[in-house]
């Protein structure tokens, strides 16, 4: 039976990026797998240009998705005169400069940027094969002492609570998380949104086509991948079968 680390999303505001459009990008309300990659290998200290790093792990990386709290959807309209002086804070601990022409503002940067307010999901995460580096275990330990501070979709987005919930055996990724508490404990019914290959004996109730696998080596998002979505329990009693 496989083992699954066990992980909390809880923020005022979160971002699921999804297919973006000139400059608005607009969120779901689950997280992809490229937004999952990101964020474990940001505990795990990955450069950003260890790009081989970030592919085999996305290759390896099999979850499944609770949404405890839906919350609702928030549109950000942004605008900023930035030079090529101005610096960004970073997760490094330094600030980022800015490269370019002319010191100039006369181009404002416009964007409206979507977000999922007051959300709480549970994430039940596995890697295929399991004893490959890094295991699960290298992934508890990161993501309880990350190797930087973490976010969820954007820098800003920071989390309201510890991530790690612990690390729990199941069948499939529905399995353990109708086996972990909900954020909700009033919960009686949600959505899971799981990967293809975790439907063994499941009827899922939407099968949806995502643009959500990243090539990390051209740095691009490419290709196709499905999802499925189902509503059941949000969880099922001690030792009953799920």
């Amino acid at each position: 039976m496989p083992s699954f680390l066990m992980l909390r999303l809880e923020a005022p505001l979160l971002s699921f990026g999804s297919e973006a459009i000139d400059a608005n990008g607009p969120t779901r309300d689950f997280p992809g797998v490229s937004m999952m990659t990101g964020l474990l290998a940001n505990a795990l200290g990955y450069s950003r240009h260890e790009r081989a790093k970030h592919q085999r792990l996305q290759d390896r990386l099999i979850f499944g998705v609770r949404i405890d709290r839906a919350g609702h959807q928030l549109l950000d309209f942004q605008t900023a005169r930035l030079s090529k002086s101005d610096e960004g804070w970073t997760t490094r601990g330094k600030p980022e400069g800015r490269a370019g022409g002319e010191d100039t503002y006369d181009s404002p940067h416009i964007r409206l940027r979507h977000y999922c307010a007051d959300p709480a999901l549970t994430v039940a995460v596995r890697l295929a094969p399991p004893d490959e580096s890094p295991t699960l275990d290298d992934l508890t330990i990161a993501v309880s002492r990350p190797a930087r501070p973490l976010f969820i979709g954007r820098k800003h987005c920071l989390p309201s609570t510890h991530l790690l919930i612990g690390v729990r055996d199941g069948k499939n990724s529905v399995a353990a998380l109708q086996a972990t508490p909900a954020a909700d404990d009033s919960l009686d019914r949600c959505r899971f949104v799981v990967q293809q290959c975790e439907l063994v004996t499941l009827d899922c109730s939407q099968v949806i086509r995502l643009t959500h696998r990243r090539d990390w080596i051209a740095g691009v998002h490419t290709g196709e991948a499905t999802v499925s979505t189902l509503t059941l329990s949000a969880q099922v009693p001690n030792g009953a079968e799920a």
